[in-house]
């Protein structure tokens, strides 16, 4: 069966719009990359749904996976390798019958690597269809983080009393070749477990008297391991090995990438060494474009707000500026752009500091500013390059500035990040770096901040009764929103309570591992350059005369996107209400 018909059945049933299959149809011709895996990555369909409809297409019944239930003999008939590779999953054994999930009923490869399984252990096959999510709860069932660390440390033969007494010694000869393959076990199973848990870095960290391994997951660090102190020289050397950093440079930074197979797919990891007086820190950002590359779609944005970003977007000039502080995911929205404009006969090019996913396509470009490479003297070499589309990393200072606004104003849209609490701070920023004030309505087209807060987790988030003095700020924002969303607010909800609902962690959640979140959403406001808004900034502005303009143009502030967010159940309040404390 095709993708085509897959999708043709999904949008006759109602599980994905028209719109979403055609986009995503086109997205997987491009890529190569199957649009059943593009769906699930992108996250707008019901898994359930979506396997119900290939089970009526395939004759084969769907199942929900209980892994508690699956033995570890069960487990060892697929390997974990092959698990991965072929998204296939061991079920039951019964009656000279192994049973099976697979994700892809109608992959001739699994089909193989399940007959040559069923012959070798002389036994017939039967089917269910299962999701993602089946397969990644059982592929955890497989041998856990925790035991390949444990197992990898115990290979060495490693005491307390010798690991401490022999630890300088260590940290200045470096692991003998007996000891390189425990090591190299230890850094691949923090890798691979950092990639199944979703952490967005990996901070390697040598204290006085041991190693600390911690992940930031959903923006927060957790310690995930403690190694001892003695093998913290060895595990950074490695990774400095796997980043071809210099290994005999400890004194100063050092920064470097490389990319590896883990679950079947390519993982970018972007590393940074800092020296400290008990060895060098290391932290890894994790660049999974499965998860860090989205469409405008999947990133956050209302139909209200997407509408203005896209008119920008397909302006045949102009800039578009966003907002934020580090960690807000503006490097998301960025790429989400640019996958909107990357088509055969556009030019892309970027100036980035670093570059974080690589995009066929886009012609990328990372500055090097110790050799004199900043994102100004790059900007001048792109306008050589018959850009039609630029992008750069950030505006930091007046002449990168200067050369955005005129690059702007020369025939080409340009995309970047500037540093400013609020969207309608934009303005008086570029005008603090020195723009020419009368050039600004002409060079911008709108102005974006955001913010990023967590997701609450469907399985433990429960209604919460919001203080009186909360409820009557909700109510004063609500009344305070363009007429158009104030009705669809009033239309959806009517007489109804205002129901919020809040985390309440469960330890035994396997969608949130018991933190009450899971991921994080994106809150946005988009200030868009209008004639009004021109005629104020060229006669001269303060800004109290933005935000009346703001507010006559109908601009949803972060707060009040925030709310809506939060009426829909997918943040919390107070998350909403801390995050944009300074509106």
């Amino acid at each position: 069966m095709t993708d085509q018909e897959l999708f043709k059945e999904l949008v006759n049933k109602k599980v994905i719009s028209q719109d979403i299959s055609d986009q995503i149809l086109k997205e997987s011709s491009l890529s190569g990359s199957l649009a059943e895996e593009l769906l699930y990555e992108r996250r707008v369909a019901d898994e359930v749904a979506v396997a119900k409809i290939k089970s009526a297409l395939f004759g084969a019944p769907y199942k929900k996976i209980d892994p508690a239930s699956i033995s570890d003999e069960l487990l060892q008939v697929i390997p974990k390798d092959t698990s991965q590779n072929y998204r296939i999953i061991p079920v039951e054994k019964r009656d000279g019958m192994l049973v099976v999930g697979m994700l892809h009923p109608d992959d001739v490869r699994a089909q193989e690597a399940l007959r040559f399984i069923a012959k070798r252990e002389r036994v017939s096959l039967g089917v269910y269809v299962v999701t993602p999510t089946d397969l990644s709860l059982v592929w955890r069932r497989y041998v856990p983080y925790s035991d390949e660390i444990q197992a990898a440390v115990k290979e060495m033969n490693l005491r307390k009393d010798t690991a401490e007494e022999n630890r300088l010694v260590m940290l200045e000869e470096g692991a003998r070749s007996s000891e390189d393959a425990p090591i190299i076990k230890v850094v691949a199973a923090t890798l691979r477990h950092a990639i199944e848990s979703g952490a967005s870095d990996i901070h390697v960290e040598p204290q006085r008297k041991y190693l600390r391994i911690r992940f930031r997951l959903d923006g927060e660090l957790k310690e995930v391991a403690t190694l001892p102190s003695v093998l913290s020289q060895p595990v950074i050397s490695r990774i400095k090995v796997l980043s071809n950093l210099k290994l005999d440079e400890t004194r100063v930074p050092q920064d470097g990438r490389f990319r590896t197979m883990i679950g079947g797919r390519e993982i970018d990891f972007r590393v940074a060494t800092f020296p400290t007086p008990a060895g060098e820190k290391v932290a890894l950002r994790v660049l999974d474009s499965v998860t860090g590359l989205k469409g405008l779609k999947e990133i956050g944005l209302n139909d209200y707000n997407r509408a203005i970003l896209e008119r920008a977007v397909n302006a045949p000039f102009g800039m578009i500026l966003i907002s934020g502080p580090t960690g807000s995911g503006k490097s998301t929205t960025l790429y989400a752009i640019m996958q909107t404009v990357n088509e055969e006969g556009v030019n892309v090019v970027t100036l980035e500091d670093p570059v974080e996913y690589f995009m066929n396509g886009i012609n990328q470009s990372q500055v090097k500013p110790e050799i004199g490479y900043t994102f100004a003297s790059g900007l001048r070499q792109i306008l050589r390059q018959d850009p039609d589309v630029i992008m750069v990393g950030e505006i930091r200072d007046a002449e990168t500035a200067g050369l955005a606004v005129n690059a702007a104003l020369t025939g080409h849209r340009m995309l970047s990040t500037i540093h400013t609490n609020n969207s309608v701070g934009v303005i008086p920023r570029l005008i603090d770096l020195g723009v020419p004030q009368f050039l600004l309505p002409s060079a911008l087209n709108v102005m974006l901040a955001q913010r990023l807060v967590g997701r609450l987790c469907t399985e433990c988030k429960k209604p919460i009764e919001i203080l009186n003095e909360m409820k009557s700020e909700v109510q004063s924002e609500i009344e305070k929103l363009p007429e158009k969303l104030k009705a669809e607010v009033k239309q959806k909800y009517g007489s109804k309570p205002v129901e919020f609902f809040h985390a309440e962690p469960n330890p035994d959640c396997t969608i949130c591992k018991g933190k009450g979140v899971s991921g994080r959403v994106a809150i946005f406001e988009i200030f868009e350059m209008t004639k009004q808004l021109g005629q104020i900034v060229a006669e001269g502005f303060t800004e109290a005369k933005l935000w009346e303009e703001a507010k006559r143009q109908g601009m949803l502030t972060l707060r009040q996107d925030g709310i809506l967010k939060a009426l829909d159940g997918l943040v919390g309040i107070e998350d909403i209400l801390r995050e944009t404390s300074e509106d």
